[in-house]
C-alpha cells in the first residue's frame, strides 16, 4: 500500500515477475471500464505480462462499493492461491484495504438525489457551513473531518438525513472476509517534495494523452453524471467541470494536481495508523525487502 505516485505499480509488477504472482488492484477508480488515462491503468501489455485482478470490472455509471470490493478481492486472491501463485495485493484505496482486513459497518447506501441536495447548499453555502451543519448532529465525525472534506461532510450528512443517527453511533464492525495469511508493506516516500512533483508530472502527462477527450468519450457512451463515484474520482471530477465551460485548462490542471495532493496526504495519514512494514523508496531495495519476507513466511 502507498500514496498515489509512489511507485506501487512498479514495485507490484516487478514482484509478481519474481514472485510468481498475481496482482489484486486495491484501486476504485481502476475498477471502471474506459476509465484508463486517469487512473494510470496499466497497459495491455503489462496485463499480458502479469495477470491483473479487479480492473475493467464495472461500467462507471455503476456505483462499485468497499463491501463489494471486499468480496471480489477475497474470491481473486482464494482464485490465485489454487493457481499456487503468490496474490499481490497493491493500491491506494486506503478504505478498500480496511473493508478487506477488518470489515465495514453497516451502513446505508449511497442516495444520489440526497447528494445532489447537498451539493446544491454546498455551493450556495460551502462545505465549511455544512461541516458545521454536521457538527450540530454528529460532533464525534465532524472533529476528526477537514472542513472542506466535501466526500466525507457529504457521506456523514448524507448518513444521517437517511438514518436519523450520527455516523460516529453506526460504524460498529462486521467481520472480514477470510483472507488467510498476509504480510502487509508500505511504500511511504520520504521526500514530500519530490511527490509533489511527480504528481504534477504525471498529471500533466494525463491531460497530454487526452484525459479530457476520454472522459467526453464516457459521457457520450455511458449515462453518466458527476455525482457518480466513478466521476468523483480526481481528475474526472476537474475534467467534468471543465467540459461544462465551469473552468479553463489552466484551472483544471491547477485543480487536478492540487487534488492529486489532497489524497496523497490524506493517504499518508492513514498509512500512520496502520500496521504494515515500511519499505525503502528505492525500488531494488524495497524488491529484496519483501522478498526476504516472503521466504521467511514460506520457511
Amino acid at each position: 500500500m502507498g500514496p498515489t505516485a509512489s511507485g506501487k505499480s512498479a514495485l507490484a509488477l516487478e514482484l509478481a515477475l519474481r514472485l510468481h504472482g498475481e496482482i489484486v488492484s486495491v484501486d476504485s477508480a481502476q475498477v471502471y471500464r474506459g476509465m484508463d488515462i486517469g487512473t494510470a491503468k496499466p497497459d495491455a501489455a503489462t496485463r499480458v505480462r502479469v495477470p491483473h485482478h479487479l480492473i475493467d470490472i464495472v461500467d462507471p455509471s455503476e456505483v462499485y462499493s468497499a463491501a463489494r470490493f471486499a468480496q471480489d478481492a477475497a474470491n481473486a486472491i482464494a482464485e490465485v492461491r489454487a493457481r499456487k501463485h503468490v496474490p499481490i495485493v497493491v493500491g491506494g484505496t486506503m478504505l478498500y484495504f480496511k473493508a478487506l482486513t477488518e470489515g465495514l459497518s453497516q451502513l446505508p447506501q449511497a442516495s444520489p438525489s440526497i447528494r445532489a441536495a447537498l451539493d446544491a447548499r454546498a455551493l450556495r453555502n460551502g462545505w465549511p457551513a455544512l461541516h458545521a451543519e454536521l457538527a450540530a448532529v454528529d460532533p464525534q465525525t465532524a472533529a476528526r473531518l477537514a472542513p472542506t472534506d466535501s466526500q466525507r461532510i457529504q457521506r456523514a450528512l448524507e448518513v444521517y438525513e437517511l438514518t436519523g443517527r450520527p455516523l460516529s453511533e453506526l460504524q460498529g464492525h462486521r467481520a472480514a472476509v477470510e483472507i488467510g495469511a498476509t504480510l502487509s508493506f508500505a511504500l511511504v516516500p520520504e521526500n514530500r517534495a519530490a511527490l509533489h512533483a511527480t504528481i504534477a508530472q504525471r498529471f500533466d502527462a494525463m491531460l497530454a494523452a487526452g484525459l479530457v477527450e476520454e472522459l467526453a468519450f464516457l459521457r457520450s457512451r455511458y449515462s453518466l453524471h458527476r455525482h457518480l463515484p466513478s466521476m468523483r474520482s480526481v481528475g474526472y471530477r476537474q475534467a467534468w467541470a471543465y467540459l461544462e465551460d465551469e473552468i479553463d485548462r489552466n484551472t483544471l490542471r491547477a485543480q487536478g494536481v492540487a487534488a492529486t495532493r489532497q489524497l496523497a496526504k490524506r493517504q499518508f495519514t492513514w498509512l500512520q495508523s496502520v500496521s504494515a512494514m515500511r519499505v525503502p523508496p528505492d525500488l531494488n531495495q524495497a524488491i529484496e525487502t519483501i522478498v526476504a519476507h516472503v521466504k521467511r513466511l514460506r520457511g
